[in-house]
């Protein structure tokens, strides 16, 4: 098993910026992708970005390229999510998730983190 619990969510005002955290635990040898998504109220959870442990390879939604930038800390085990220039439509729970095979799709992770909110007030 691999537990994952974010941190770093807030109340925004539009342009700022923040970083999300990702604290893994457990097995995490046994996953080899980093992600992160988000759910607007409303709306399905979309993909945000994802990462490689090893290595530097950085996937990106449309969406938030150029804004927003996943790095990982494998010595403490933690992945970040840098988020610039926040908009009201980035209003949405954040989650962190684990997964052997990465990809955009929920279904490529197996372990979920609870969720940081973040509100960008417009």
């Amino acid at each position: 098993q691999v537990q994952l619990v974010e941190s770093g969510g807030g109340l925004v005002q539009t342009g700022d910026s923040l970083r999300l955290s990702c604290q893994a635990s457990g097995r995490t040898f046994s996953t080899q992708f980093m992600g992160w998504f988000r759910q607007a109220p409303g709306k399905e959870r979309e993909f945000v970005a994802a990462i490689k442990w090893s290595g530097r390879s950085t996937y990106y939604a449309d969406s938030v390229k150029g804004r927003f930038t996943i790095s990982r800390d494998t010595a403490k085990n933690m992945v970040y999510l840098q988020v610039r220039a926040l908009k009201p439509e980035d209003t949405a729970v954040y989650y962190c998730a684990a997964g052997v095979e990465g990809g955009t799709d929920t279904s490529d992770y197996a372990f979920w983190g609870q969720g940081t909110r973040v509100t960008v007030s417009s």
